[in-house]
């Protein structure tokens, strides 16, 4: 089973990015981010067509996510039950596999701005209530991924010397990551032995993607159970090749298990 993220940047500019993607890969779970469309808009047929299911929760030009699956995805929740929120942002299912229910959780983290930003405390506010959230999945579901993008690099190595900003690598900000790693939750792509120099987002601005000038954001986090039958985890830097691409790359997510 191949599960993936990515934050599309635009669903209605870059669905035949997403669609062509597809159709190469075996992507069995993709959570997408950044939809910037209503629900209304949403090419749930497209996706049908190709053989999946979906569920989605969108708004007007900015955030929105969605999970896509090739097995029917049930129970679903859109956003945080224990944070009210505007801004869509979050949005869980439930699939059925060969070691028992998976729990998908797509995330859309806020960015945060600045560190001197109303928006900072939001991101902080924001992360604290989805590590309650995620607290409390974990007691109905030992199976669960996290898939998303974080806004937030987790070490050094995951951020290019020729970064200068100081959001999305601030102290409070990692520790709100490694709160939910805390809850037992392990950060796929650091199973396996990686390349250096490895990001999945880079900059529209001063040829970011060109001077490979970028940070690893897009995280797939799993509990013990899914993480001891990940097979591999990698960052598809192909489509961030494309014209008009999202400044994201998908990272993908290999388990030896499938759908029941």
């Amino acid at each position: 089973m191949k599960i993936a993220t990515w934050n599309v940047n635009s669903l209605t500019v870059r669905l035949p990015q997403v669609l062509a993607w597809l159709d190469q890969h075996s992507i069995d779970i993709l959570c997408i981010q950044e939809l910037k469309q209503v629900n209304e808009k949403f090419p749930r047929d497209a996706f049908q067509e190709l053989g999946y299911d979906a569920v989605w929760t969108g708004q007007k030009t900015y955030n929105g996510v969605a999970i896509l699956s090739r097995s029917s995805l049930q129970d679903v929740v859109i956003n945080n039950p224990l944070y009210p929120d505007t801004q869509q942002r979050l949005i869980s299912a439930t699939c059925e596999t060969t070691a028992g229910p998976l729990r998908v959780i797509c995330a859309y983290c806020p960015n945060g701005s600045s560190l001197d930003s109303e928006k900072y405390l939001y991101k902080l506010e924001w992360y604290a209530a989805l590590n309650q959230f995620v607290e409390a999945q974990l007691k109905l579901f030992p199976n669960l991924a996290i898939c998303g993008d974080y806004n937030i690099a987790p070490e050094d190595r995951d951020v290019h010397a020729k970064y200068t900003g100081d959001i999305l690598i601030s102290p409070k900000e990692r520790e709100a990551l490694q709160s939910l790693s805390g809850l037992g939750l392990t950060d796929s792509f650091r199973l396996f032995e990686q390349d250096e120099k490895l990001f999945s987002w880079w900059d529209y601005r001063m040829m970011g993607f060109r001077r490979n000038a970028g940070l690893r954001i897009d995280h797939i986090l799993l509990t013990p159970s899914l993480a001891a039958q990940c097979t591999a985890c990698e960052i598809d830097k192909v489509p961030r090749g494309n014209e008009q691409p999202s400044d994201h790359a998908p990272v993908v997510a290999t388990l030896s298990m499938s759908f029941a």
